[in-house]
């Protein structure tokens, strides 16, 4: 029995599941479009809130294919890894198959030297670049580089790095210090060596998509983020 099928026993997947993970891939891809033909000029604020909505949408990328990679998107075993595989490779070409495993494994060992999302120094940037290593390869960068310079030719350089370049790697931070960095830093007495943030739905949605309910996402890692707050409030 695989990592899929385990997720799955006893998990009535809600048929929203994939409507909202097509929202936010939908979501991401218009925003970007839109975006990407927007006039920048720095005096306005749209740009700032663009970059802020595409950094949100990014996370939101990540968010679903770690969805996908807990089987909750789809109740159709392809159609969930699918919707996974497409998620993580908009945003800036994660493989996938690369990250499920890994994922997995921060599961099964969470806070132990077999965690390849766990750093022992507790100290953010030497556990940031250990979080980013596990994460970027050199055929993502490579790739990154020569859509870069495909789309350079259709859109202004200043619009691909505002809301195609920069959003990627901020994201990266929002994934890191909400999802990581916060719940796992330091001791906690639980069995999940997990903490979790103080009950507040909108900022937990904001800051990552109620990843802050962290303990939470161990004790029922078949829930998908958007019920995370319904466990927060049943735990």
């Amino acid at each position: 029995m695989d990592v899929y099928q385990k997720q799955r026993l006893g998990n009535n997947i809600d048929p929203k599941g994939l409507l909202i993970a097509t929202a936010i891939i939908l979501l991401w891809v218009s925003s970007l479009v839109f975006l990407l033909y927007f006039p920048v000029d720095f005096k306005n604020p749209v740009v700032y809130l663009g970059v802020l909505l595409q950094t949100h949408l990014y996370t939101g990328l990540f968010i679903t294919a770690h969805d996908a990679m807990h089987g909750v998107v789809s109740t159709n075993r392809k159609l969930n890894h699918a919707i996974g595989w497409l998620a993580a490779i908009l945003f800036s070409y994660n493989f996938y198959w690369r990250l499920f495993p890994n994922h997995h494994k921060h599961h099964r060992h969470v806070a132990t030297d077999e965690d390849p999302d766990f750093h022992a120094s507790n100290r953010f940037l030497p556990w940031y670049f250990s979080f980013i290593s596990n994460y970027v390869n050199i055929w993502q960068i490579l790739l990154m580089a020569g859509t870069y310079n495909l789309l350079k030719l259709f859109f202004p350089v200043s619009n691909l790095v505002l809301f195609w370049m920069v959003p990627a790697v901020l994201s990266t931070l929002q994934l890191f210090y909400f999802g990581t960095y916060l719940p796992h830093k330091g001791t906690h007495d639980n069995k999940h060596h997990s903490g979790t943030m103080t009950t507040n739905h909108v900022w937990a949605f904001l800051s990552c998509y109620f990843f802050g309910y962290h303990f939470e996402h161990h004790e029922a890692p078949n829930t998908p983020w958007w019920r995370l707050w319904r466990t927060k409030r049943n735990l």
